[in-house]
């Protein structure tokens, strides 16, 4: 399970993040991000956020610590901004943490490249997930301590928010032409793409999806049945979710290679 930490003090919005994220502070000394559960894109933004962030860490990926959040109404009281104090009193259902990476910089490819293997990697993910939300745009990358950190996933795994037939989904491609890791990348010979390839699709099992599935929080699960469009979905249980995400991300890795490495490693 991830672990819980109470937030103790709400210290800024941040602003640059469409979900309106804020950093807090909480009972174990620690600072973090925090996404909360009534921003925009629901709890199903926060499920992609573990889900990818921990399936990438498992693969080799570095992911700041995810933690689930809890907030006491009384910080929300105490915040003068209404914008935000509306949504900190929404925010009942647990929220996600990220731990604060200080001094970090942003990834630019100018300063600094990773290696063209580690790179891989990260695209792999970010392809297998239809992460395309990492773009020079928006990068959703850091820089800490001259190594290479992967944020802010809520916008992966579209497949969710339509439930598409899974073998559609299975195989989709997405355009990662502009990834921003996409030019270190193709410094890769195709023999090594595909290793990493090979590599990466034996370690994503059914019993590691299933283990990083069992991180995410039932009440962010069982918050989306009243989002979903059919009777069916809303009678859904945490394990049915469970299940169900298991199923298409299963679907997605035996999908053949039509998906794989996006535009580079083709």
């Amino acid at each position: 399970m991830l672990r819980t930490v109470r937030a103790t003090r709400y210290v800024t919005p941040l602003r640059e993040g469409g979900s309106l994220p804020g950093l807090v502070e909480a009972d174990d000394d620690g600072t973090y991000v925090a996404k909360f559960s009534a921003a925009g894109q629901g709890t199903a933004s926060l499920v992609a956020e573990v889900v990818v962030g921990e399936l990438g860490r498992r693969l080799g990926v570095r992911v700041p610590e995810l933690v689930v959040l809890t907030l006491d109404a009384e910080i929300a009281k105490r915040e003068p901004d209404p914008e935000v104090q509306e949504l900190l009193l929404a925010s009942t259902v647990p929220n996600l943490g990220m731990d604060f990476l200080p001094r970090s910089t942003g990834y630019d490819g100018i300063a600094w490249q990773p290696p063209p293997r580690e790179a891989a990697v990260l695209y792999w993910v970010d392809a297998f997930s239809a992460n395309i939300d990492r773009t020079w745009r928006n990068a959703n990358l850091l820089v800490w301590h001259r190594q290479l950190w992967a944020i802010d996933h809520g916008a992966a795994l579209v497949f969710q928010h339509a439930w598409p037939p899974v073998e559609a989904w299975a195989a989709r491609r997405y355009d990662l032409s502009q990834h921003v890791l996409a030019p270190v990348v193709s410094t890769l010979p195709g023999a090594d793409l595909d290793a990493v390839d090979a590599d990466l699709a034996a370690v994503v099992t059914d019993d590691l999806l299933t283990e990083v599935l069992g991180l995410v929080p039932d009440k962010w699960l069982l918050a989306m049945n009243s989002a979903q469009a059919t009777e069916e979905s809303r009678a859904l249980t945490a394990a049915d979710w469970r299940a169900r995400y298991v199923t298409y991300l299963a679907a997605r890795r035996d999908g053949g290679r039509a998906w794989r490495g996006g535009t580079v490693a083709a």
